[in-house]
């Protein structure tokens, strides 16, 4: 937490050094600042935060490489005349173990377009899905274990 209040500082004196305070150039100063953080303490610490900070950038472009894909799919199906929807409800098995674990994949799940989480099970193991398109349901849920990781990597 530390470091990533000394990151966001080293960018305010970059905004300020710069006199530009543009979404551009506060991504430029916070990545600048990123670098010289990781130079500097590379050697003296290790801190997840310099772990971390990568994954969830990833992970982010990620999310909005699977939010576009579920967009134009959904899109594509209210444009045409035929529909092509196979929708069922799929039992995915979880490695997650917090609330926090948890609710971040339902709710990354249900932001995605197509599919809607819909109950997890008393016993925290199995979290039940609703997907607008199964093709193959071992791919339906190989997607749902990938964000699950993903979203693991990060938090843990």
């Amino acid at each position: 937490m530390q470091l990533l209040l000394a990151n966001v500082l080293l960018t305010i004196v970059w905004l300020i050094l710069t006199g530009r305070f543009d979404p551009t150039n506060f991504m430029f100063g916070f990545v600048l600042s990123y670098l010289i953080l990781w130079l500097v303490l590379r050697t003296q610490t290790q801190s997840r935060y310099f772990d971390k900070l990568p994954k969830l950038l990833l992970f982010v472009g990620y999310f909005l490489v699977e939010l576009v894909k579920a967009n134009i799919r959904v899109a594509y199906d209210i444009l045409t005349l035929r529909h092509h929807m196979h929708p069922g409800i799929l039992a995915v098995p979880l490695e997650a173990k917090s609330d926090i674990e948890i609710t971040l994949l339902a709710n990354f799940i249900t932001l995605t377009p197509g599919t809607l989480s819909m109950d997890v099970s008393t016993d925290r193991k199995v979290i039940y899905i609703h997907f607008m398109y199964i093709d193959d349901e071992d791919l339906a849920r190989k997607s749902v274990k990938d964000f699950e990781k993903r979203i693991l990597d990060i938090v843990r």
